[in-house]
């Protein structure tokens, strides 16, 4: 494998057994090799402590008795720095995980290009994370050390108007890991009391790899969205987008039972061909794209047209492919600094299209995005089409940017040297 890239579709539960990269990184298996300053080379000579052992036993790289982890830490727009920094300490009523896998989200991508939300810097971002328990607080009785969990990054207040009325993804005083708190782009991650009454951590099923629950999270929102508006038997579905959401969108839609399920972009329609479309449409010929929707419709357009690229544009083409009476879903948000759409509204009008947005899950969305991977209804290495090391996430957010990764999931305990 090039680029000592490493697929992470048969990691194990253990966080990963992974083929050798080329240039001789460490394997991911607590192989034994040479040390410097506490990192594996992969000479797997068998001369020293594993690297790997270190970590699961405490994460002390090179400092055994210091405490530190290695973090990802976002400064600033295109500006991310290595860190180690201590581990932080079990918080009252929370818990403490070891980070075993993270998924590099779209969210990601647009705050390392235009920034956090609010401006914030000197934060770990990252929020699809799957890990260990390490320590569970008196009062964490939902978990112990030793729990296998999956994270999601939303945090609810639990009183505001929406909370109380079950809407936790619209709650007034939401906050997020890898945002408000820091995230999983490093080896631990502290939760919060308000994290586990309030957030979402849920059982890792049994024999259900790292990566694969790491995934969970973005399959959460999918499934949240489909099911809301209503994709069902006999539908047609228009997905705008043909990274690993779009792609995802097309896989749940028909597994919810669409008959005719079209994927529209621009520069992954290869990998987008593999989840065999009833329709693959370049997004770079629009009058291409509404003559084959139309031909294929009868003439009258989709029931549902799914917009997962934050492209304002795209939501108005989209919304010129909805049948009267359709539905446009506005699902990938557009950064702040992004032109606003300008949606025809006389076609929302005489048409009576209902124009939604989709953000996030409600309070079980993680648990069913978990329990849809576990029955085989979505398939998380269909998408994941990289491995990287957590001192590579500033490369791999590059790559998904330039269409060059479908999925990629950082692996805080891989070692492999900076070139």
């Amino acid at each position: 494998m090039a680029d000592g890239v490493r697929n992470g579709a048969g990691d194990s539960a253990r966080g990963g057994t992974y083929e050798v990269a080329r240039d001789g990184a460490c394997d991911g298996r607590g192989a034994r090799g040479d040390m410097r300053d506490g990192t594996c080379d992969g000479t797997c000579d068998g001369s020293h402590e594993s690297a790997h052992e270190d970590a699961r036993d405490g994460g002390r790289w090179g400092e055994r008795g210091g405490a530190l982890m290695e973090c990802a830490v976002f400064r600033g727009p295109e500006n991310m720095a290595i860190e180690r920094r201590p581990i932080p300490e079990c918080p009252d009523g929370g818990a403490l995980v070891r980070v075993m896998a993270c998924g590099i989200c779209g969210s990601d991508v647009r705050a390392y290009y235009n920034g956090l939300k609010g401006g914030a810097a000197e934060q770990i971002i990252g929020h699809e994370i799957a890990g260990e328990i390490v320590e569970a607080a008196p009062g964490a009785s939902r978990f112990r050390a030793g729990d296998r969990v999956a994270l999601a990054p939303d945090i609810s207040c639990g009183e505001c108007y929406y909370c109380r009325r079950g809407l936790v993804n619209l709650c007034l005083r939401h906050r997020m890991l890898g945002t408000h708190l820091p995230g999983g782009f490093a080896q631990y991650v502290a939760l919060p009391r308000d994290v586990l009454e309030h957030g979402f951590a849920e059982p890792v099923p049994a024999g259900m790899s790292w990566t694969h629950a790491a995934f969970a999270e973005t399959v959460s929102a999918v499934l949240a969205c489909q099911k809301r508006v209503g994709v069902s038997l006999g539908d047609s579905a228009l997905i705008i987008g043909d990274g690993p959401v779009g792609c995802l969108h097309a896989e749940v839609a028909r597994a919810r039972g669409a008959s005719k399920v079209f994927i529209a972009g621009l520069d992954r329609l290869e990998t987008a061909a593999g989840f065999q479309p009833d329709l693959l449409l370049d997004s770079r010929d629009p009058e291409g794209c509404r003559e084959q929707v139309m031909r294929a419709t009868g003439g009258i357009g989709v029931d549902f047209a799914i917009c997962a690229v934050p492209d304002a544009s795209a939501q108005e083409r989209a919304l010129a492919l909805c049948r009267k009476r359709g539905v446009l879903v506005i699902y990938g948000g557009a950064p702040a600094s992004a032109e606003l759409s300008r949606l025809n509204s006389n076609a929302i009008h005489y048409g009576e299209i209902t124009v939604t947005g989709s953000f996030s899950y409600p309070a079980t969305g993680l648990a069913d995005a978990l329990s849809a991977i576990r029955a085989g209804h979505v398939r998380p290495e269909r998408y994941i089409s990289h491995v990287l090391p957590l001192r590579e996430a500033a490369r791999g957010i590059e790559r998904l940017r330039s269409g060059k990764a479908v999925k990629i999931m950082l692996d805080p305990w891989a070692r492999q040297p900076l070139p």
